[in-house]
């Protein structure tokens, strides 16, 4: 099996889809393996990735991450700009019940 998905990948870490469809579990063990992402292409254009699901869950809590940290960037500088005090952590509790 590992020669059949060997000779369709190449190096180039990017499988036709037809192909992937008859090496479907190479590609996912190939993908969980290494964890790297196996491109998928139509017509020799990229349109899908097989990833290992827990590197997926791990991509996704960083772009959360990221999220709340340009949120909070974002927030700071408007503080700033408007010349606004934080409001106290523990205003905060009170206000919403929490202390």
């Amino acid at each position: 099996m590992r020669y059949m998905y060997n000779k369709y990948m190449g190096t180039t870490g990017s499988l036709n889809i037809t192909e992937a469809r008859k090496q479907l579990a190479a590609v996912i063990d190939q993908a969980r393996s290494e964890h790297e992402p196996i491109y998928l292409t139509r017509r020799g254009h990229r349109v899908a990735a097989v990833i290992d699901a827990d590197d997926l869950d791990g991509i996704i809590a960083l772009a959360d991450d990221m999220a709340d940290i340009r949120a909070a960037e974002g927030a700071r500088a408007e503080m700033e700009a408007t010349g606004e005090l934080p409001i106290p952590w523990e205003q905060v509790k009170a206000d919403l019940g929490l202390a």
